[in-house]
């Protein structure tokens, strides 16, 4: 089992130029003339089940599809949730999947995004995130990873990649452990199953992770190697967040980042 850690941001330090716009503005408020602030950018809330918006060049999804009341609050780095009400048998299914992603999901594309894209056409697939975690839940922080023979913008792929880089409770990848594997310096336990629609491959890191810098392609070449891809098929989607099955409120994706080379 994996131990749940909490994670607080470090209070940030003033950069050079931010230094130098506190100074002028001092001087300016000095010679009698007013300096008015810009103001900060506004968090934005989803709570429609399927509701999503965008933070710059990625698409940030509610995706509460087993749930209601749910909501996250999105600003420009990331996204918190904020309910997180009710749950559901650890046996099962979790209550969501609120994440953020680059690609194609059902219909709903990233800004810009040059996925679906087939894997023989991709050099790397750089990653990295930060979470928060809290103690009074039960869920796992994964990234998922959408793989299809074709070129598909909608619908289910055939294909699911998930890494989990923290659980807390009694939950457990689809499918059971079929050993483990060394990728990016890291030994993973690696699950393989198939959730009634698609195949899924599941790689859980040893101990949690709060934060990890990470290649797509390195986890794709695995799921070729189990025969479950090939570098014909398509990278559709590269997604990150949290399934939570019992309550999740105060979760978070401080940071995150990830592009298609």
């Amino acid at each position: 089992m994996l131990l749940p850690t909490r994670t607080s941001r470090p209070a940030p330090r003033t950069a050079p130029h931010r230094l130098r716009a506190l100074l002028t503005a001092g001087a300016l408020i000095g010679a009698g003339l007013t300096v008015t602030a810009a103001p900060a950018q506004a968090a934005t809330s989803v709570c429609d089940q399927f509701g999503s918006t965008t933070a710059g060049n990625y698409v940030v999804q509610n995706n509460a599809y087993n749930t209601s009341g749910q909501c996250i609050s999105v600003d420009s780095d990331g996204f918190q949730l904020t309910q997180a009400p009710g749950s559901v048998t650890t046996d099962g299914a979790p209550k969501s999947y609120p994440s953020m992603f680059i690609g194609c999901h059902y219909g709903n594309c990233s800004p810009g995004t040059n996925l679906p894209r087939q894997m023989s056409a991709i050099n790397s697939v750089p990653t990295s995130i930060s979470y928060t975690y809290v103690d009074d839940a039960t869920y796992d922080a994964s990234y998922d990873i959408w793989l299809d023979p074709t070129a598909k913008t909608d619908g289910v792929n055939q294909t699911e990649i998930m890494i989990w880089l923290n659980r807390v409770g009694a939950v457990q990848p689809v499918g059971s452990q079929t050993g483990t594997v060394s990728v990016d310096g890291t030994d993973w336990a690696v699950w393989q199953g198939n959730n009634g629609t698609n195949n899924v491959i599941s790689f859980v890191a040893p101990s949690a992770m709060s934060s990890a810098s990470l290649d797509v392609k390195d986890f794709v070449g695995q799921a070729i190697n189990a025969g479950l891809a090939t570098d014909a098929w398509y990278l559709t989607s590269v997604q990150a967040g949290f399934e939570p099955w019992e309550n999740g409120a105060g979760l978070a994706v401080d940071s995150f980042s990830a592009s298609v080379n």
